[in-house]
């Protein structure tokens, strides 16, 4: 069974960053496409970031497009999400998700995934 845990949460001032980390459990990684969402209260789920595989290419949400990274070890069964010059705005619980199956045209949509972790949560506040 596929597990995803997220880690790396927590509390930042605006301007500054946090790594969030996802690591992956359960199946054959180098397989699984793994996005990372946001949810913040009282609003919908949102698409962050995703890698997909085997291809490896990445996309962004508009949102985030030049302040976030996303990133994939394959030896360590993890995908990254380096996240700069947060803004109050980016507060949210963040997950990841995984599934093996995704199409391009449904890689941004949180309903066509699988798997999920926990979330972690971020908080960008002075």
């Amino acid at each position: 069974q596929v597990q995803l845990v997220e880690s790396g949460g927590g509390l930042v001032q605006p301007g500054g960053s946090l790594r969030l980390s996802c690591s992956f459990s359960g199946g054959t990684f180098s397989r699984y496409t793994i996005g990372w969402f946001r949810q913040a209260p009282g609003k919908e789920r949102e698409f962050v970031a995703v890698i997909r595989q085997p291809a490896r290419t990445v996309h962004y949400a508009d949102s985030v497009k030049g302040r976030f990274t996303i990133s994939r070890d394959n030896a360590q069964t993890s995908v990254y999400l380096q996240m700069n010059s947060l803004q109050p705005a980016d507060t949210a619980t963040y997950y990841c998700a995984g599934d093996s199956g995704l199409i391009l045209s449904s890689i941004r949509d949180h309903r066509m995934y699988d798997y999920w972790g926990q979330g972690t949560q971020v908080t960008v506040s002075s």
